[in-house]
């Protein structure tokens, strides 16, 4: 059997151990709360950079949206000039097609080197009809003959028309120029003033297409061809460096064929001139 003294040492080894171990849990206890604690605010933490770092992705997404919409606009306008420069180049490939007739029919107008008006407003340029008459550009050397049947009209009409889509610009002009001598009263003949100045337009006899354009207004305001007779007059001042007199014709054609097709082009031929500080 064991003493008293025995089973009171083995006692107070059991209590020791007890204690022990109930400090042991404790601690493990206590470390397990900080280790807690420090994950939840690693966690959190962690999702603040997460919150902050999405804030600045979207942030550097609208500065990108903001930068391409800007390159876009600049694009958009070098494509605008490219394209007026694509049409410059076209008018002047098409120069190759000009022959004697054309500059014979620059000399006939009288004053493609004039330049009078350079500064004069479309009320100018569409002045009494026995002026612009004496401006707009002659017919050819041959003699009026008397007045055929409609019939023979039509086709002298249809076959300067046929040359001038086809390219064929000097005979256009010349055929134009006879039929508008030999048949000055038909209805055809407004019509045929003004495709007379756009064979001069495009082989830039800027001068010469500019009283066509001028004669038509003048002689025919009437006419279904006024609001594209005045645009194109309004062009071939640009044309001529008549910077003044073009942005007057150009408001002219918007103020009084408000929501024609010529009114539209008349306003982004003003943009376009805006935009290059008056150079067209």
């Amino acid at each position: 059997m064991s003493s008293p003294l025995v089973k009171q040492v083995q006692a107070r080894f059991s209590m020791a151990g007890a204690f022990a171990s109930a400090m042991l849990l404790a601690i493990s206890l206590s470390a397990h709360a900080d280790d807690s604690r420090l994950s939840l605010a690693d966690r959190v933490s962690q999702l603040e950079q997460a919150v902050q770092n999405r804030t600045q992705a979207g942030i550097e997404q609208v500065n990108r949206i903001q930068d391409l919409q800007s390159q876009v606009q600049q694009l958009q306008g070098q494509v605008e000039e490219l394209q007026h420069q694509l049409q410059q180049a076209g008018e002047q490939g098409k120069a190759q097609y000009v022959d004697l007739d054309s500059r014979l029919g620059r000399l006939e107008a009288g004053n493609g080197a004039s330049g009078g008006n350079a500064q004069k407003p479309v009320q100018a340029a569409v002045a009494p009809a026995a002026q612009a008459a004496s401006a707009a550009p002659a017919a050819s050397a041959a003699p009026a003959t008397p007045a055929a049947d409609p019939a023979q009209a039509q086709a002298a009409y249809n076959a300067a028309f046929t040359a001038l889509r086809g390219g064929q610009y000097a005979q256009a002009s010349r055929l134009f120029r006879d039929f508008i001598q030999q048949y000055p009263d038909h209805a055809l003949t407004p019509n045929a003033f003004y495709w007379l100045g756009e064979s001069y337009y495009v082989t830039m006899n800027y001068q010469v297409a500019h009283d066509a354009f001028a004669h038509l207004l003048s002689a025919f305001p009437k006419s279904e061809k006024a609001p594209d007779a005045m645009l194109k007059l309004g062009y071939t001042q640009v044309e001529l460096k008549q910077t003044a007199a073009a942005v007057a014709t150009l408001k002219a054609v918007s103020r009084q064929y408000p929501g024609s097709n010529a009114a539209s082009l008349a306003q982004e031929r003003l943009r376009r001139l805006q935009l290059s500080g008056g150079q067209g």
